[in-house]
């Protein structure tokens, strides 16, 4: 390979054939005659020549003559375009090198960009899980503070003229009363706090100066009268505003849905905040029959997510990229799911002050344009619930540990965990569009009772037999189907002595089993009565055995009676079923 001055490869190869200085070193030793050296035969041949017979070099090769006379390949590179021949070593191992370095290049890039994906999600993860503050009624509050008239100053309280006595500086004779005059013009500290004072004095002497001139115009009191309409203008609408919002929470308290939603969405659009770039409205929806707010969380892309962990160079020369189990990926999506979901109800809770809520339902729905929403995530937590659990991971969001980065296993996720213990149903996989069903669905302003969710069922029934008279509610069995429990009644209630309740949501008839099981329950806990109330309707069988003597003491409620109680007791009404 030969070389320019600048170390550059030239693109020619020298073949490796005796050079002419070598043989005529050669000769010289042999004490043979020869004649006079070529140019550039004492190393390399000269540029334009090649090696031939008296330098022991083989014969010139015409480059345009080819075949077995000549003895040389064809060397023509067809890609030449008919630039000569073309040499078989001439930059091949120096582009191979460049085009590998280039796809190593590539590769580095293409892995740090979905390392600031990793990045993003972590970042993501522990701003999704900070606490919110409470947008009570208390926090909304507006306060007035007047401003004052510009020329209401404090040095406008003196109208007399500024003295130079009051900004002069101490003498320093009279810190040092040895010193002279000419010792205190040497002071270069006095000097400077002279100059200082002077300004001082002139910036005062003439700020008075233009506050006297304004103050003999006439536009002075138009100033002064439209500073004190814009003040009182600012002092009404704090006035309103707070009148406003005291009007509000008179609604909240009497529970209206209007003032309990409102109130429900600013909280939940002020803990939003610490995560902007990652939009997740939650809309609320408030039924006062049960006293529950429904909550509809629109939950991230699946492919916030990183799909990747990085992109490798096969030994080709291809990018390959890594991509990463499915289950860590799913494992992520429902880390910053459950910190979304967290983060709604603690702000629900946080903002119920004045416990109007007796429970919160959340459903996480992914919502893709063309597709048919998929509820992701349900939780139905009642007050009681949400008052045992702490919302939020304490200290750190998370953990990082050296083997997993911070990415953690599902089953030992906090938020996850805390989601769990509230009874929450979770989707397994998420990408493989694995729903659940819904706990309740918002919408419905009647709702029926196959609308409520198992919380809002056991808070409807307990609040019906509550207004009837039947204290010590203590529930012993609850499911998404219905719930039993005991009671005690006051003597002097409508429902005297101690009661065991079994109140279901039924499709189908309840028949005579269910009345012997419930009259064995009764026994057993030493109870007076029992009541069976179902949503749907009683068998004939099961009507006339609660008719026969033995079994007067179980009393029956339909479907038509659950809604009479609930229009009677609570003033609400509640829909047949569907």
């Amino acid at each position: 390979m030969q070389y320019s001055a600048d170390g550059q490869s030239d693109g020619t190869a020298t073949v490796p054939f005796p050079q002419p200085g070598f043989l005529a070193s050669v000769f010289r030793d042999l004490g043979a005659d020869q004649g006079p050296e070529p140019d550039g035969a004492a190393g390399h041949p000269a540029p334009g020549r090649s090696s031939g017979p008296d330098s022991g070099g083989p014969d010139p090769v015409d480059p345009g003559v080819t075949g077995p006379d000549t003895g040389a390949p064809d060397t023509t590179d067809p890609d030449a375009g008919g630039r000569g021949p073309a040499d078989p070593g001439s930059a091949d191992p120096d582009e191979a090198v460049a085009a590998h370095a280039r796809a190593a290049a590539l590769t580095h890039h293409r892995t740090l960009t979905v390392q600031a994906e990793h990045d993003r999600l972590a970042d993501l993860l522990r701003r999704a899980a900070l606490p919110v503050s409470a947008m009570d009624f208390e926090s909304q509050l507006r306060h007035y503070e007047p401003r004052p008239y510009p020329a209401d100053g404090p040095a406008a309280v003196d109208g007399a003229e500024p003295r130079w006595e009051d900004f002069a500086p101490a003498d320093p004779t009279a810190a040092d009363p040895e010193g002279g005059p000419s010792r205190r013009l040497l002071d270069s500290g006095y000097q400077r706090e002279l100059a200082q004072a002077r300004l001082t004095h002139q910036r005062a002497l003439r700020e008075w100066r233009t506050r006297r001139a304004e103050a003999g115009r006439p536009a002075a009191g138009e100033s002064r009268r439209a500073h004190e309409a814009a003040e009182e203008a600012r002092a009404r609408a704090v006035r309103e505003y707070n009148e406003s919002l005291e009007e509000c929470r008179r609604a909240y308290r009497l529970a209206e849905p209007a003032a309990v939603e409102s109130l429900l969405e600013r909280a939940l659009a002020a803990a939003e905040t610490a995560t902007q770039d990652l939009p997740a409205p939650c809309r609320a929806v408030f039924r006062p029959l049960t006293r529950t707010a429904v909550l509809d969380l629109d939950l991230p892309p699946l492919d916030l997510v990183p799909s990747l962990t990085g992109y490798r160079l096969a030994p080709e020369g291809d990018i390959l990229p890594v991509p990463r189990p499915p289950a860590d990926r799913a494992t992520d999506y429902l880390r910053l799911v459950a910190r979304l979901a967290l983060r709604s109800l603690q702000a629900a809770d946080a903002v119920d002050t004045e416990e109007i809520l007796a429970g919160v339902v959340l459903n996480g729905w992914l919502r893709e344009p063309g597709v048919e929403p998929l509820c992701l995530l349900s939780v139905d937590a009642d007050r009681d619930a949400l008052a045992r659990t702490r919302l939020l991971p304490p200290g750190t969001p998370y953990e990082e540990r050296d083997d997993e980065g911070v990415y953690a296993d599902a089953e030992q996720d906090e938020a996850l965990v805390r989601l769990r213990q509230l009874g929450a149903a979770v989707t397994p996989d998420p990408y493989t569009r694995t729903a659940v069903q819904p706990a309740a669905r918002a919408g419905v302003a009647v709702p029926a009772a196959s609308d409520l969710s198992a919380n809002e069922f056991a808070q409807l029934v307990r609040d019906l037999l509550t207004r009837g008279g039947v204290a010590e509610w203590s529930v012993r069995l609850r499911g998404p189907a219905g719930l039993v429990a005991t009671g005690e009644g006051a003597p002097g209630s409508a429902l005297p002595g101690r009661w065991v309740v079994w109140a279901s949501r039924d499709s189908e008839s309840v028949g005579v089993e269910q009345i012997e099981t419930l009259a064995e329950a009764v026994r057993e806990e030493s109870a007076e009565r029992g009541l069976r109330l179902t949503t749907g309707h009683f068998a004939e069988e099961a009507l006339d055995l609660s008719g026969e003597e033995s079994h007067r003491h179980i009393h029956l409620i339909d479907g038509d009676g659950v809604r009479e109680l609930a229009r009677t007791h609570l003033g609400l009404p509640l829909a047949a079923g569907r």
